[in-house]
């Protein structure tokens, strides 16, 4: 059986430098839903042209719009970049060229020509799920984010608050810590009991 092998991380991409390259619909879908997750996200955008929802976008976000072919000096900076062009050549460029500069790429659509994907994500307060399908099927983790919005609770936050209050009045090694912790929070699972 396939396995997805993907290591996820949160980024905090309010620290990072990250360059959209492309101006069209798969570029304003991508900074849409970076700057769902993250509204603080540090953007730049590069292409021939952007579509006017995503000037206004970039208006309302901070985001730096540059109206120019690409060339390698725009990655200079940048800590992630998606390239979104309809351009496959371009886009090919853009992944040679992070590669050779340790910058992680993802290439819209082109699985082998990216350092990660951007998955389905769920939030709700301090609580963020994010799913991944290994690049296989973004319907799969469209439907999957949609199934966890439905049945994680909507209050899930003042839990979180609440268990980090609790988390600092306990008393302790970080094992023992952990043991009362898990104690604690072992009703919120509902195992089936082994017969």
């Amino acid at each position: 059986m396939e396995r997805n092998e993907l290591y996820p991380i949160f980024l905090k991409v309010a620290q990072l430098n990250v360059l959209i390259v492309g101006g069209g619909n798969v570029a304003l879908e991508k900074l849409t839903f970076l700057l769902k997750s993250s509204p603080n996200a540090k953007v730049s955008m590069i292409a021939l042209e952007f579509l006017d929802d995503t000037a206004l976008l970039a208006k309302q976000h901070n985001i730096v719009l540059t109206t120019a072919a690409y060339e390698p000096k725009y990655l200079e900076g940048n800590h992630m970049v998606v390239a979104t062009t309809d351009d496959v050549g371009v886009n090919e460029q853009v992944y040679r060229d992070c590669r050779a500069r340790h910058i992680l790429v993802n290439v819209a659509d082109n699985p082998p020509f990216c350092d990660f994907y951007m998955g389905g994500i769920v939030t709700k307060g301090n609580v963020k799920v994010a799913i991944s399908t290994n690049g296989k099927s973004p319907t799969t983790a469209k439907r999957l984010r949609q199934f966890f919005e439905d049945v994680i609770p909507d209050n899930i936050d003042d839990l979180v608050k609440n268990l980090n209050l609790y988390r600092k009045t306990i008393k302790g090694d970080f094992e023992e810590k952990v043991e009362t912790l898990n104690e604690f929070t072992k009703g919120l699972v509902n195992k089936k009991e082994q017969n």
